[in-house]
């Protein structure tokens, strides 16, 4: 379980293909704490690491992982947004983050609005119920707070807005992203079940 809060933002060192996808990622952690079989979220991601060393870990992607990501995510010098897994008894200073990516957005633009970025996304529509103005998702594992949402009448996709302020600009990947780029998206784990307490509701009315 995690919050959405990235601790580091880590390097892919190396990418090496095997059964699965071997990704060793550079990283400001001591990793002297981190345990093999842990988990790590990397840009949204819950991984286990498999070996480390000094400032350094290795994780493997499945196949299926590689399918449901950002298509260039796996690449070596990628940036990635870290966060290991969350203690019994640590404050939850996001939301509650599961690490398991629900879809694939498109970054539409990046523009400034004071000293923050207000970033729009496009997201396939069978998202958009978990959508909400003012409800949480979490992008490249960056737990943030949905500004609008707008269904399209065409391309079968929803737009979505969030503003980034300037802190979280410099803590995540997120201050970089230009359009085009891909990210991952974890719907807000209450929405889930809310919707499926509505579709439900709805069969037996």
């Amino acid at each position: 379980m995690f919050t959405g809060i990235v601790s580091d933002i880590g390097t892919i060192a190396s990418v090496e293909t095997r059964g699965d996808t071997r990704i060793v990622v550079d990283t400001a952690y001591d990793t002297g704490s981190v345990d093999l079989g842990a988990s790590i979220a990397c840009s949204g991601v819950c991984l286990t690491v498999v070996d480390k060393g000094p400032n350094w870990f290795a994780v493997d992607v499945s196949g299926e992982t590689i399918s449901r990501t950002a298509g260039d995510q796996w690449t070596q010098g990628r940036k990635l947004n870290l966060e290991r897994a969350m203690k019994l008894g640590e404050e939850l200073g996001g939301h509650i983050v599961t690490g398991h990516v629900d879809g694939v957005a498109e970054v539409l633009g990046v523009d400034p609005d004071g000293d923050s970025l207000r970033i729009g996304f496009a997201v396939p529509a069978e998202i958009a119920p978990f959508l909400a103005p003012k409800g949480s998702i979490t992008v490249d594992g960056v737990s943030l707070t949905v500004n609008t949402v707008e269904d399209q009448d065409v391309g079968n996709v929803t737009h979505f807005s969030v503003n980034i302020i300037p802190h979280t600009q410099g803590a995540t990947t997120l201050g970089a992203l230009t359009a085009g780029q891909s990210v991952n998206i974890e719907i807000d784990v209450l929405a889930r079940y809310l919707q499926r307490m509505e579709h439900y509701r709805a069969k037996i009315g």
